[in-house]
């Protein structure tokens, strides 16, 4: 490595707190969070255009593919439980998770090219063919997604036993999913023009077919690069236990019993159902409310920008006050952003605007940008938490039941992620649908009604939504110490067969955990522990 490489390796680390070599920390987790290419790029494409894709060139209604969206997300509700049962129980010489990387690549890049390209079927002009095909294509990508994504997030907890290192393995892991984010929506914006947007017809469809070649192939490529730097211990000498159809239902039973992971849960509910209704409508609102179509690459760019620079400030706040902080401190910015969209009308966009009297300035710009920046801002801080969350409850769930189950609890994890977000995007073409809201026309007009619709699904519930993950940040309850205290407890528990544990502290275990000291696999007088898988 040669001096400058030698001085930038040492600025990172100690930008994020890293003590040892490069090789030993910083290399092992890019090549972990290389997957999250596929894992920020290929949802965010598809939240940004997928239901526009389907409505304007596809010719579909917004009920239409609405339908589409959330039958394909119902079948998540299959897929992802039965993995996490899968990997917990999967044994191999290669780990529980590592092998599903090399299953999901083909399927993966197969899937995603069909998501984008109908080899004619949409211009039969049958919406029911339409509907059909687009209902298997996104089945099948939502299936191979979840073949890799559920080990991957399964694996971290492995990897990373201390409370701060994962931190530093999430922080890698955003700057991936940033990385996939923006590099797929450069690829996709340039190609339907940047500056310019072109007006979204059935004109485009051969467009969007060599779009789904190049990112069906860019987003297989960095699960061969996990799968190569990436290794976990055997999992041969872990023993099975039986499974049964009910125990699967009791396996899951169990995970809703932790309450660190129903406010956990909740978190991530909330902050989902605001993004699935506010990327959604997105691009909808600014064509149809703000009338700037050709804008909205532009917008998004800010908005990736935006996104981007509170990550030093959410990596700090986590630093030095724990997970929480940047969510309690960014959740206000997050939804000024949402409610200064009220301000945008026609009256707005009508209107000839100056500033010191002389110069001319579009204020639907300036308060498109204001309202993205601050929106994405402190979204940013929202995400954090959300994300950084998820394996301290996994080391609840041992406390409570003695085992390790990553699977099962990383399964939670990959449904909310992806069923919420599908889940928000039907009910938004409903409600507009409902509105009266008309797409693929060729023209900007909306009927009142059906711009109180779209109102609704961008301003509305966001706000609501953003507000309930607000609180529910507050109150989620684990600190650092906290979280060191349960992980020095499992440790002795499993060597001598109990944890030596004050009156206080089983108080703050059963207060995080939400059970009983002695209900708990910690509080039980099993000596048998050290064997429990």
């Amino acid at each position: 490595m040669s001096s400058w490489q030698t001085a930038l390796a040492n600025k990172i680390k100690k930008a994020i707190g890293v003590e040892v070599s490069f090789k030993e920390t910083i290399s092992p987790m890019i090549g972990y969070n290389s997957a999250s290419i596929l894992f920020g790029g290929s949802g965010y494409i598809i939240s940004l255009y997928f239901l526009a894709f389907l409505t304007e060139v596809e010719g579909l209604s917004t009920s239409q593919a609405s339908t589409v969206i959330l039958i394909a997300q119902l079948w998540d509700a299959v897929t992802d439980p039965a993995m996490g049962i899968i990997t917990d129980r999967t044994r191999s010489k290669y780990g529980k998770h590592r092998k599903y990387f090399l299953v999901g690549i083909v399927p993966i890049a197969v899937s995603y090219f069909l998501l984008w390209y109908s080899f004619g079927i949409s211009s039969m002009r049958n919406p029911v063919y339409t509907m059909i095909y687009y209902m298997f294509a996104y089945m099948l990508f939502n299936t191979a997604f979840t073949i890799v994504a559920v080990p991957h997030t399964a694996m971290l907890p492995e990897l990373a036993p201390e409370y701060f290192l994962r931190t530093q393995y999430k922080s890698v892991e955003y700057i991936m999913n940033s990385v996939g984010m923006i590099s797929s929506f450069m690829i996709v914006s340039f190609s339907l023009g940047f500056a310019d947007m072109e007006l979204m017809t059935y004109h485009m469809r051969n467009k969007f077919m060599v779009l789904g070649l190049i990112l069906c192939l860019w987003f297989a490529l960095p699960l061969i690069y996990t799968l190569k730097s990436t290794s976990e211990p055997s999992s041969l000498n872990i023993p099975v236990e039986k499974l049964n159809i009910r125990e699967i239902f009791v396996e899951y039973a169990q995970v809703i019993k932790n309450k660190a992971f129903r406010r956990y849960f909740l978190i991530n509910l909330f902050y989902m159902m605001c993004r699935g209704f506010y990327s959604n409508s997105n691009i909808f609102f600014i064509r149809y409310i703000a009338k700037k179509p050709g804008a909205y690459n532009i917008i998004l760019t800010i908005a990736g920008i935006a996104e981007a620079s509170g990550f030093p400030l959410n990596y700090a706040l986590t630093k030095k006050y724990g997970k929480q902080k940047c969510g309690i401190l960014l959740a206000p910015l997050m939804i000024s952003g949402i409610l200064l969209n009220l301000f945008i009308n026609d009256s707005l966009v009508a209107a000839e605007n100056y500033l010191f009297g002389f110069l001319k300035i579009d204020l639907v710009y300036v308060v498109l940008i204001a309202a993205t920046v601050l929106y994405y801002f402190g979204y940013s801080g929202v995400g954090f938490v959300a994300t950084n969350l998820q394996p301290d409850v996994t080391d609840v769930d041992e406390l409570i039941t003695g085992r390790r189950r990553e699977g099962v609890i990383s399964a939670f994890n990959s449904f909310i992620k992806k069923s919420i977000n599908g889940l928000m995007t039907g009910f938004t073409g409903f409600i507009l649908k409902g509105f009266g809201f008309q797409t693929g026309k060729g023209t900007l007009h909306q009927t009142l009604k059906a711009q109180r619709g779209l109102k609704l699904t961008y301003i509305v519930l966001p706000t609501v939504f953003a507000t309930l993950a607000f609180i529910s940040i507050f109150r989620y309850r684990m600190t650092k110490g906290q979280h060191e205290m349960i992980m020095e407890a499992i440790a002795q528990k499993r060597k001598i067969g109990y944890a030596d544990l004050s009156t206080e502290q089983k108080s703050q275990m059963e207060d995080i955990a939400g059970q009983k000291f002695e209900d708990m696999w910690i509080g039980s007088e099993s000596q048998s522990s050290a064997i429990i898988d």
